[in-house]
């Protein structure tokens, strides 16, 4: 599937305007390395972006990629033996470096997370109810009887039938889709800011994850929040995001507009990943096309460009890491030789369109 085909049938949110209105997060350098007997991995290295209010930001890539641990570090989610460095500003606040009593206040009352598998995230001993009310009650001195009032409209609102029924029930009682809707209600308890989305919809069916998706579009749009999917789906990033940054070897590798990334891709990878999306079309039988070779080990990256040892374009100019540049209006992209422009345009003739 071409990128074209890909944006023509996927129905992409329209960009949003930023002007007049601060970035709600504001990443700049970060990096994440763990340490162990002597080795350093760079999980996170050297990573920036920012997020309005109302815009949803996808982070793809493979696995190992570093998706996961940026996000996690941003709450503090991840073990003593992580070294987190750089900026990150949410709403003015700093959270690098912030200590565990402060980062617990902002942890579900100014960012949310809902993980990739809900029946991990739920107590099986707990009613529905009991873990609704538990966490409305911790961010918000409010007496059991209101907040088992605003359990209910929770339910309402990520749209699960008979929510009073619900909250009598058990995890193992409700079905996939209805244990996400009942995390993302845990999520939105106490109206975050930001909410994270960590492969939220990879464990559900198709026709449910689409389900999810369009309930956290329409509840972002509903409360004004800002929202990054963390996904290695790029067809779901090209349905739903306003801007999508793709991460390879713990940097950023492309990162620009949903419209702009997908109509005219630049970095080898980020093509790579393209076409690697099935396509309906393929014969039946037909080897799926994959990313040749395997991730980079980070504790020990290769000389310059880390993509260059899978990279079918590389030369010896590779042997020099490329800086991530806006090459173009709003494009970012780190490559010493990417990809030609769909409307035939090289990089350096932006000045004369």
């Amino acid at each position: 599937m071409s990128s074209n085909t890909l944006r023509a049938t996927t129905g992409a949110p329209a960009p949003t305007s930023n002007e007049g209105s601060k970035p709600v997060l504001t990443v700049e350098d970060l990096r994440v390395t763990f340490s162990r007997h002597g080795r350093v991995v760079h999980a996170v290295n050297g990573l920036s972006y920012r997020i309005h209010p109302g815009q949803t930001l996808a982070i793809i890539g493979e696995s190992g990629s570093g998706k996961s641990v940026s996000i996690r570090a941003l709450m503090d989610l991840l073990p003593p033996s992580a070294r987190i460095e750089g900026s990150a500003r949410l709403n003015g606040t700093e959270l690098v470096g912030l200590d565990e009593k402060a980062m617990r206040a902002v942890r579900g009352r100014e960012i949310a997370m809902v993980f990739q598998d809900p029946a991990s995230s739920l107590n099986p001993t707990m009613s529905i109810g009991n873990q609704l009310i538990e966490a409305i009650r911790m961010h918000a001195p409010i007496k059991r009887r209101e907040a088992a009032e605003k359990a209910v409209e929770l339910l309402n609102l990520v749209r699960l039938p008979s929510p009073e029924k619900r909250l009598k029930q058990y995890p193992h009682q409700l079905s996939g889709g209805m244990r996400q809707r009942v995390v993302i209600a845990i999520a939105l308890s106490c109206d975050p800011k930001l909410l994270i989305a960590d492969e939220a919809t990879t464990a559900l069916d198709v026709t449910t994850q689409a389900q999810i998706m369009e309930l956290l579009i329409d509840l972002q749009e509903r409360l004004g929040m800002a929202v990054i999917m963390i996904s290695h789906d790029l067809a779901l990033a090209a349905c739903y995001a306003h801007e999508v940054l793709v991460m390879y070897a713990g940097k950023a590798a492309e990162y620009a507009a949903t419209g702009t990334l997908f109509s005219n891709v630049r970095m080898p990878y980020t093509q790579a990943l393209l076409g690697a999306i099935p396509q309906l079309s393929t014969p039946a039988h037909t080897q799926l096309a994959v990313v040749g070779g395997h991730p980079p080990d980070l504790g020990s990256l290769p000389e310059g460009c880390a993509f260059r040892p899978r990279c079918p374009h590389s030369t010896e100019r590779c042997r020099v890491e490329p800086p991530l540049a806006e090459h173009e209006p709003g494009h970012s992209y780190a490559c010493w030789h990417p990809i030609a422009r769909a409307d035939g345009l090289a990089p350096d003739e932006k000045e004369r369109i």
